[in-house]
């Protein structure tokens, strides 16, 4: 019997053998490019097509579960090329996926997978997954290793719900702070976001789970911050910023998705724009992977950029650009026709498709494309991911102002008012799955289950967050009888696909000021009256221009949405159990008339003039202010003090591919241990073209025990010292460049110069 039922098995085996030699794409031993050219052959027009489409779960259910009449009905039978079910539980997408892809698996004629795709900037967007901090706060913290761990865990949650493709990260550029999106983003910086970038992919490629970058390209900046509006920039700059953090990773990290941003460049959207999506992105950097349209943007080119005639006119100009998969809009299905008639070349779709299906490939979605249910209970929002999230958010919180040394708070204070829209509600940030305070630590509640009643708390709301009315009586009389009164503001954004009432934050909620919404300052301002010490909490997912509040209260923190365990976090930050040490990833202005307000800016775009004013003093540059940062990039006090000293350099002079090795002692002069951010910048002296005044090359997160010195080694090849010269060439001109060490871009500590010859 036992040789019978060996027999069958090898019998089987030799049969799925056998059946791989003659469909070659099944085959996981020949290469992906073996494997898209045979499957290729095999496919019809319309199964082609069907690849470069998405398709959302919603259209398929009946009474909660998978319904293969209605699929059918829709698909006709032909699977497609990815679908999303981004508003339902981490348990039924995971479900509705095993589904579908036994359906495909079992009943159509190729058996091509579908990619199931979600959103994961800060966790699964699934109910009831793990809730990180959001973007801007892991790029404050200033430590890709955090980062690489989230992606770890947020991957093995998805690989639960059958997963395979996250629509991030987002490597724009924050430096158009009114724009809505700054809270998805990891800040200003160009080197910063690539590091964060590069660990964010190469944790969930380890995993098996692609990646999409995006918005490709500049869609950080739009004009007047509003989302999707054009962007006013040059090529030099183009490539000199924004296309930064994308190179970088594709180079280093090499995903399989990038999405086309909504907004235009120079004239052309970026959804048709083939120098973006063919020139740079694959003819120079050697792209190997599919572009994925942002939700309706194809769409967009007729009904909003209204530079095509109509949506076949739309798929065209899209699919000629090197854009190949569409979502969320039905452009595409006009493709069928434009062939059939001659109107399009089948290359163009056949490139399409065998970019959609390298990535496929690539996932190992033909091997194992169903979700890892037998897990479920095991993977899905465990001690250790929110112990992580913690620690982020732990790493995240930025101390801008301690005067006095008012923080941490110590025994002496007896009683407690707390006060603010943000108190007692969580904020999580856009691309979440919630707003409740179920699912996360409110500020009240984290200072409740730290000093639980060993101090005594009043608490009042004062006021929400969007509203030109509120009555503060009650506020200004529990802070004139407490000892320190703590008021949390900010902001609110929504929650993706669910709850956006009142959101001031977040995509598509942009700000034509930068003032703190509402009557939140007013309520600042009356208890400060009060004569009592006051500590302001930013509750938010972007700068707000606060120059009263800097001048006149003692303490400021900024805590970006912090994830599930923010409350808990912000409490030991207060009470002295976590000492700060995150760094501000993007510069605070004045006002919104300060803005642009980032730290790489050009020696002319600060004024020229050096007087500036004031009300009582008129000036220049400006009349009634200076044009400089509220506070600036890489800024962030400690509860502790860091001295720098014995800076070293290998070579003051080398040519330009060769590398300097460059090394910086840090002591922690204080009494408490504390973590540091050591910040290298280089100033190129003398420059062909524009250069900015300083750029972020190297950063470094470390600890360091009270009393203890450590020693940071950095080594910058000159390559990266590279500009656009006046022929648009990619070069390092000789000459010298001033290696910059320090705690932030405007307190550098320790200068070296150095010299690039021929």
């Amino acid at each position: 019997m036992k040789k019978a039922v060996l027999f069958l098995f090898a019998l089987s085996i030799f049969s799925s053998y056998l059946s791989a030699q003659n469909e070659p794409y099944k085959n996981s031993r020949l290469s992906i490019e073996e494997r898209v050219k045979d499957l290729l052959s095999r496919m019809t027009l319309e199964e082609k097509i069907a690849q470069m489409r998405n398709i959302s779960f919603s259209s398929f259910l009946t009474d909660g579960k998978f319904d293969e009449k209605k699929f059918e009905a829709k698909t006709n039978g032909v699977a497609y090329g990815g679908i999303e079910g981004i508003i339902y539980s981490a348990k039924q997408l995971s479900e509705f996926s095993y589904q579908m892809q036994k359906y495909i698996a079992e009943k159509t004629r190729l058996g091509i997978p579908m990619i199931v795709t979600s959103e994961a900037l800060h966790g699964a967007v699934q109910d009831n997954s793990t809730i990180f901090p959001q973007a801007i706060a892991q790029g404050s913290a200033f430590n890709p290793e955090l980062v690489n761990k989230m992606g770890k865990i947020i991957s093995r949650e998805l690989k639960t719900q059958g997963v395979k493709q996250v629509l991030s990260p987002d490597l724009d550029l924050a430096r158009e702070l009114r724009w809505g999106r700054v809270e998805e983003t990891y800040g200003e910086d160009p080197y910063l976001i690539g590091r964060m970038g590069v660990a964010f992919v190469k944790a969930f490629l380890e995993n098996g789970i692609l990646c999409t970058l995006k918005h490709f390209a500049a869609h950080g900046s739009p004009l007047g911050g509003l989302n999707l509006a054009s962007v006013a920039t040059g090529e030099r700059e183009l490539r000199s910023l924004y296309l930064k953090p994308f190179e970088e990773v594709i180079k280093e990290a090499h995903p399989w998705s990038v999405m086309n941003a909504y907004s235009s460049f120079d004239g052309i959207p970026a959804a048709s724009n083939k120098t973006l999506l063919t020139g740079i992105l694959r003819e120079e950097w050697g792209f190997k992977g599919y572009v994925y349209s942002d939700w309706g943007s194809i769409d967009m080119l007729y009904s909003f950029h209204m530079t095509a005639k109509d949506e076949a006119d739309a798929a065209m100009q899209a699919v000629k650009a090197g854009l190949d998969y569409e979502a969320s809009s039905e452009c595409y299905a006009k493709l069928d026709s434009l062939v059939k008639n001659k109107i399009l070349d089948i290359e163009y779709v056949d490139k399409a498709v065998s970019h959609v299906l390298s990535a496929k490939f690539a996932a190992g979605l033909f091997e194992n494309p169903y979700p890892d249910r037998e897990n479920f209970d095991k993977f899905m929002h465990q001690p250790d991911a929110v112990q992580l999230s913690k620690q982020i958010a732990e790493e995240s919180v930025i101390l801008l102002k301690n005067e006095k040394n008012i923080l941490p708070i110590g025994p002496e204070i007896k009683t407690i008012a707390i006060v603010g829209p943000n108190a007692d509600q969580v904020q999580f940030g856009d691309y979440s799955w919630t707003k409740d305070n179920k699912y996360g630590v409110t500020p009240l509640q984290g200072i409740k289950n730290l000093i639980g009643d060993k101090v005594q708390i009043k608490y009042v709301k004062g006021c929400d967050i969007h509203s030109t009315k509120a009555d503060f009586s009650e506020a200004i009389n529990n802070t004139k009888n407490s000892d320190l009164t703590i008021v949390f503001v900010g902001s609110t954004s929504g929650a993706l696909a669910r709850e956006h009432k009142n959101s001031v934050c977040g995509e598509g909620y942009d700000l034509s000021d930068l003032k703190l919404p509402g009557i939140q300052e007013d309520l600042i301002e009356e208890l400060y009256k009060t004569g009592k010490p006051i500590v302001v909490v930013l509750v938010s997912g972007k700068p707000f221009a606060i120059p009263w509040i800097k001048e006149h209260i003692p303490a400021i923190i900024v805590q970006w949405y912090g994830g599930e365990q923010a409350g808990n976090v912000i409490a030991d930050v207060l009470f002295g159990k976590v000492n700060p040490s995150g760094k501000l990833n993007v510069s605070f202005p004045q006002s919104v008339g300060h803005l642009p307000v980032f730290y790489n800016y050009y020696p002319t775009d600060k004024g020229y003039y050096k007087n500036p004013g004031s009300p009582e003093k008129p000036g220049q540059d400006y009349v009634f202010s200076k044009p400089d940062a509220l506070w600036p990039f890489g800024y962030g006090l400690s509860y502790t003090s860091f001295e720098y000293k014995n800076l070293e350099v290998s070579t003051a002079k080398l040519k330009a591919g060769e590398s300097v090795n460059i090394k910086v002692t840090v002591t922690n002069t204080g009494k408490t241990d504390g973590k540091e951010v050591v910040q290298l910048y280089v100033r190129d002296k003398v420059s062909s073209v524009l250069t900015p005044v300083k750029e972020l090359k190297r950063f470094e997160k470390i600890f360091i025990k009270a009393g203890e010195s450590k020693t940071v080694a950095f080594e910058l090849p000159m390559a990266e010292l590279a500009l656009y010269n006046t022929e648009m060439k990619k070069v390092v001109e000789p000459g010298e460049f001033e290696l910059q060490i320090g705690s932030s871009s405007k307190n550098i500590l320790l200068k070296k110069v150095i010299e690039v010859i021929e």
